[in-house]
């Protein structure tokens, strides 16, 4: 079982360690050029249409026939 004084400075260099992350996320951001950037976020956009979907999922949201519903003209 560690010690406090082990676990306070375990803590610490954690903490020490997120905020050299976040300084290095940050100066990499920074240094992307404008088309970098897009084709980063290119990137991220398009890894949804990489992944199988398995055959059962919708691919509606079913809108278009609810509103289909809701507009038909009650029959007398």
């Amino acid at each position: 079982m560690p010690s406090e004084t082990e676990r306070r400075r375990w803590i610490e260099q954690w903490q020490a360690a997120r905020e050299a992350l976040r300084l290095q996320r940050a100066s990499e951001l920074a240094a992307l050029s404008d088309d970098e950037a897009l084709a980063a976020a290119d990137a991220l956009l398009t890894i949804g249409a990489t992944v199988e979907l398995p055959p059962n999922l919708r691919t509606w949201s079913g809108l278009v026939e609810q509103q289909a519903l809701f507009h038909r003209k009650v029959r007398r």
